[in-house]
């Protein structure tokens, strides 16, 4: 019923003069195919931007009559030659996330109160947090303070539940003792993902392309589970080419081990973690906004 709704409520919006636009942007999801598939019958060029390697159901309907689709990832030649329209922009993400040398992590990691001389990992599951990323490091925190500092954000939806991990964040008045640290959200996660030697996160696009202009070594945990496996498909092409490692959430949850292990052997393997951020960071395009912003306004030049 909502279906019918939007085909409705687009055809009335967008079929008046007033309100009839020169192109659209549509960015994924359902509630954009009711917009495409009006744009579609009202003869209205429409765009379309996919953050991950594989594409939505919305955006695979919309796809072929699209005037041009953006994606986030980068797309083969193969795809190419078949597909002219389809183009690599990247995805935008904000200017605050950059590489930083060696130097500057350790001055980061200091700003945070952690030893600059000490190794950090830093695992995120995003603003709302992920359950299973933050019982996970519950179970293996006590070894894996044992080599390295750990920052954890453990989401807004979950932090209450990880409270007892209080217990673990000792400070002499202002100096930290325990070289663990937990945020219910940081609002500066561009310093504290810079800080880090290794990234442990969810597979989300955005938060790649973030990592990847960062230029860090990163183990994704993708949760399978999602609609159309995006996560999943996103880590096992980066783990394919050597760009990050991958430690499946099932996995995870199967045996904690999975993780603390490829943790301890990126920590132990310096000249691994190097050559991972180089990849992961060929993947970044400091300039997809322009570029989606020149192909929205017709200025693209392939």
């Amino acid at each position: 019923m909502s279906f019918i709704a939007g085909i409705i409520t687009s055809f009335c919006r967008l079929v008046l003069p007033k309100n009839r636009p020169d192109i659209i942007f549509l960015k994924g999801g359902y509630v954009c195919l009711p917009v495409g598939i009006v744009a579609k019958l009202l003869r209205i060029p429409y765009i379309i931007h996919e953050s991950d390697t594989v594409a939505g159901l919305a955006n695979r309907l919309l796809m072929k009559k699209a005037k041009c689709v953006a994606f986030g990832m980068p797309i083969t030649d193969e795809v190419k030659a078949k597909h002219p329209n389809y183009i690599w922009t990247g995805i935008p993400v904000s200017s605050d996330f950059k590489a930083v040398s060696l130097t500057k992590a350790a001055s980061l990691k200091k700003a945070f109160s952690f030893n600059p001389e000490k190794p950090l990992v830093v695992i995120t599951g995003g603003s709302q947090g992920s359950e299973n990323l933050n019982n996970t490091t519950r179970l293996i925190l006590p070894e894996l303070l044992k080599f390295t500092s750990v920052a954890l954000v453990a989401g807004r939806k979950h932090y209450e539940d990880m409270i007892d991990l209080k217990d673990y964040e000792n400070w002499d008045h202002a100096s930290l003792e325990s070289n663990f640290r937990m945020w219910e959200f940081n609002t500066t996660m561009n310093e504290l993902m810079g800080a880090a030697d290794v990234v442990v996160s969810r597979a989300g696009a955005t938060t790649i392309a973030e990592l990847a202009a960062l230029k860090k070594a990163v183990i994704l945990v993708p949760f399978e589970v999602l609609p159309g496996s995006h996560q999943l498909k996103n880590a096992e092409r980066l783990s394919i080419v050597g760009a990050a490692s991958m430690v499946k959430d099932s996995d995870m949850m199967k045996n904690p081990a999975n993780l603390l292990d490829e943790i301890r052997h990126l920590i132990k393997s310096p000249r691994l973690r190097a050559d991972m951020a180089d990849l992961l960071h060929e993947e970044a395009r400091a300039d997809a906004a322009l570029r989606l912003a020149k192909i929205i306004l017709g200025e693209n030049d392939g």
